[in-house]
């Protein structure tokens, strides 16, 4: 009940005042991150209320992958957040003014942060996997069109013969970034899933190789090997 209270009062603030960023980046997004968040809490002792903070807050300054100061988005929407909280929310306790902070400054891959605290730990690992699976698949597609770019490389798409470039298409984002996400996870339960669903996007990127070759039943068993994934 006090969670749920907090999350209706932080939910309710966000339709009020938050601009997102892009279609990767809105309430729903949040909303998301903290059910997943809840997942990787369980049977942790960790402060619920400064992870379900973070989980709201974490992305309320977010630049595009090609904006200067990206790096820094983290900690810009950290100092936001310690002011929202301090004139807006006047009743949230002082004490977790701190674990709030870091949480969001360290859920960021470009600030590199390494997260100190297990609810730090627990924020990054559900932002991360968010970029992973289903959701990641749809997420890496919208964020790459509003930026202007291409889908794939049409004449290259893994980027056999060439250097990634995930500003110019959002495939090469799997690469550059995506899959790499595995092996960055901080608790066990988030090791698990990302891997799980890391798989999923190694099995869209062979679907797609055999689509592009003209075949629309199976999937490329060669980028499956390249990636390390098992035909099923």
């Amino acid at each position: 009940m006090y969670l749920s209270h907090w999350q209706q009062r932080f939910d309710m603030w966000m339709q009020q005042h938050y601009t997102q960023a892009d279609a990767a980046h809105d309430v729903a997004h949040f909303r998301r991150v903290w059910a997943t968040a809840q997942t990787l809490m369980e049977g942790e002792n960790a402060s619920g209320l400064v992870i379900l903070t973070a989980c709201y807050f974490h992305d309320l300054v977010s630049l595009a992958k090609n904006h200067p100061q990206r790096a820094q988005a983290s900690q810009m929407a950290a100092r936001q957040t310690l002011s929202i909280l301090t004139d807006e929310f006047a009743d949230f306790p002082a004490e977790l003014h701190a674990p709030v902070a870091h949480a969001i400054e360290a859920h960021s891959f470009s600030a590199a942060i390494t997260p100190r605290s297990i609810e730090a730990k627990i924020v990054q690992d559900a932002d991360r996997l968010e970029a992973l699976g289903a959701i990641g698949l749809a997420r890496v597609f919208a964020v790459t069109g509003s930026l202007g770019g291409a889908l794939f490389e049409p004449d290259d798409p893994f980027a056999e013969r060439r250097a990634l470039d995930d500003k110019r298409y959002a495939l090469d984002h799997f690469q550059t970034k995506l899959l790499a996400l595995p092996a960055t996870m901080q608790t066990e339960k988030g090791r698990a899933l990302a891997a799980h669903n890391a798989r999923f996007l190694v099995q869209f990127m062979a679907k797609l190789s055999a689509e592009l070759n003209g075949d629309f039943y199976a999937t490329d068993a060669a980028v499956l090997q390249r990636f390390g994934v098992k035909e099923e």
